[in-house]
């Protein structure tokens, strides 16, 4: 297992570099907000190093009070789980779990969501072979988006657009497109 980390983090310290260079070359606006690569990660760095250089007077009004009630609800939630029993716990959503989308993405909860689904259909169909393979399915799928991070940017650097692209937009956007596309 130590072999295999050392050659992952040697990997690791040539492919990373690579896939940023790739990305820094295919996209201009890369870490741009609203773009195809927004960077989120950098923002939330950013934000915190703000803060820690002005204080709390850099968060927006109700900021910090908001922190303190959901602090004290997350609390209360897992007090809550705790109490109830390993029967009723089940029904009881993880605050932590709630937080991921807010620090990681939307896309990050989109597609926990799709896997609990499969895993789900997976257990009503066949139990015994869910509880064998689905943590190494999982495990791939997880590792197979990341290793599709090169080949993507690779084929963006070489400016291949994709077939069909899907996007999830708000009520209003969605109105607008139907609309231009009626017309």
């Amino acid at each position: 297992m130590v072999v295999s980390q050392v050659i992952g983090t040697a990997m690791g310290c040539v492919i990373s570099p690579c896939v940023f260079w790739v990305f820094y070359n295919a996209f201009t606006d890369m870490g741009q907000p609203g773009t195809a690569y927004p960077a989120p990660y950098a923002l939330v760095y950013r934000s915190m190093a703000m803060l820690g250089i002005e204080g709390f007077s850099a968060l927006p009004s109700h900021c910090l009070q908001l922190c303190y009630e959901f602090f004290f609800a997350s609390i209360l939630i897992n007090g809550i789980r705790h109490s109830v029993g390993k029967k009723w716990a089940k029904y009881i959503p993880l605050p932590m779990a709630m937080a991921i989308p807010f620090y990681i993405g939307s896309y990050i909860a989109i597609d926990m969501c799709v896997g609990s689904l499969i895993l789900f259909v997976w257990q009503k169909l066949n139990r015994a072979k869910t509880d064998a393979f689905g943590p190494a399915v999982a495990s791939g799928l997880i590792c197979g988006d990341g290793i599709w991070t090169l080949p993507s940017s690779i084929l963006a650097l070489a400016k291949v657009t994709p077939p069909i692209c899907m996007k999830f937009l708000s009520s209003s956007d969605n109105a607008r497109v139907d609309a231009f596309l009626g017309s």
